[in-house]
């Protein structure tokens, strides 16, 4: 039996004032965002909360030592409901965070400590990509482990999730590529997942087809820049919400899967990592199953890029590399010795992910994917 649902109580506001309005924003509130978007949104609105500066508690993609410094600075408020104001690292934590922490957050990922939600969560994305807004799923990495986990449970939904086009304006060229490239890669993968519904589906193709479409303007006005995308944001924000109500039903595979071992190593942001291993993964789909379900979404990109279907990924190539040049993994510094660590931390580690393969890929398709990046 395939199920779908969305969690979160979904609303749209047209700036912070009006948010914070509407929910009363006030006392027993927290607010985790960074200073530049506090200054420039929270500040002229008025509100008046206790807020934690994300950049105080280390750079890059979210660690348990962040959260965990976090959870201690939380402790001296008495909050009843965190406010999430930014991107995926801010998002994530944020669910944690809402959680009762055990001794080390750690515990929570590696299935040593049992999730208990003890705050209301608000979720306000900036960036049009993780989607993460409407997932219970939260990624962190555990430094002493050396690896990306993710914990994926009811407990981690937030309850509101709050859209804000402004809040999209002035987001640098780089991150609106990487975001945006993670929401296309969330719409085609979850629709390749075996647990795909017709209601997930439904999402996935209406993301990938604004994301896709969103992009060929972008180029045809000249390439990625802030005047180029600005009447195109609050678009490109609704496709990053479908693809992850899609994915927050379907799942997502071994593109993430995979991607994640260069990301924990060599700390790649999760949307640059993930395109590194999009197309060699879904090539690697094709010489399995050419006829199945891939071949409707291989029919959609095409008709949106105005190609051969055969051509697909190489034109899909030439898009994406104008937003994000790829690179072989050496140049991260990935070894040849690392062909044969990341194949086995990604079968040992990231299961929940390869669960939700268009095909089962075994060891020597996942290490034939890495040897041919390196």
């Amino acid at each position: 039996m395939k199920t779908f649902r969305v969690v979160p109580q979904i609303s749209c506001c047209d700036t912070f004032r009006e948010f914070a309005d509407h929910f009363q924003v006030g006392n027993g509130d927290i607010l985790v965002t960074n200073r530049r978007r506090y200054e420039k949104y929270v500040k002229p609105a008025g509100v008046v909360i206790p807020v934690l500066f994300r950049e105080d508690y280390g750079k890059g993609e979210p660690t348990d030592e962040m959260i965990d410094a976090m959870g201690r600075d939380m402790e001296q408020y008495d909050a009843k409901r965190i406010i999430a104001f930014g991107g995926g690292t801010i998002v994530d934590m944020c669910k944690v965070l809402a959680l009762d922490l055990p001794e080390r957050s750690q515990m929570l990922f590696t299935g040593d400590a049992a999730p208990k939600k003890i705050r209301e969560l608000i979720i306000i994305p900036t960036t049009c990509g993780t989607g993460s807004e409407v997932t219970n799923v939260t990624i962190s990495e555990l430094k002493s482990l050396h690896v990306k986990k993710g914990l994926a449970a009811e407990e981690t939904y937030a309850d509101h999730a709050v859209l804000i086009p402004e809040s999209l304006q002035d987001l640098p060229d780089y991150v609106f590529a990487t975001s945006s490239i993670d929401a296309l890669i969330h719409s085609l993968e979850s629709f390749l997942s075996p647990k795909a519904s017709s209601f997930s589906e439904m999402y996935s193709l209406k993301a990938m087809e604004i994301i896709m479409g969103g992009y060929k303007t972008i180029l045809e006005r000249g390439g990625n820049s802030a005047e180029s995308r600005e009447d195109l944001l609050q678009e490109f924000g609704l496709a990053a919400t479908y693809a992850g109500i899609a994915f927050g039903n379907a799942g997502c595979g071994a593109v993430h899967a995979l991607s994640y071992s260069i990301g924990a190593a060599f700390h790649v942001p999760h949307g640059e990592a993930n395109y590194q291993f999009f197309t060699e993964v879904f090539k690697t789909y094709m010489k399995r199953e050419p006829e199945g379900r891939i071949d409707r979404i291989n029919r959609v990109m095409a008709d949106i890029l105005g190609c051969e279907k055969e051509n697909i990924y190489e034109e899909i190539e030439k898009v994406l590399d104008q937003l994000i040049p790829r690179k072989p993994l050496r140049e991260y510094g990935m070894t040849e010795e690392q062909i044969d660590t990341f194949t086995d931390s990604t079968l040992e580690n990231q299961q929940r992910l390869l669960a939700n393969n268009y095909v089962s890929l075994d060891r020597s398709e996942i290490h034939e994917i890495f040897a041919k990046l390196r």
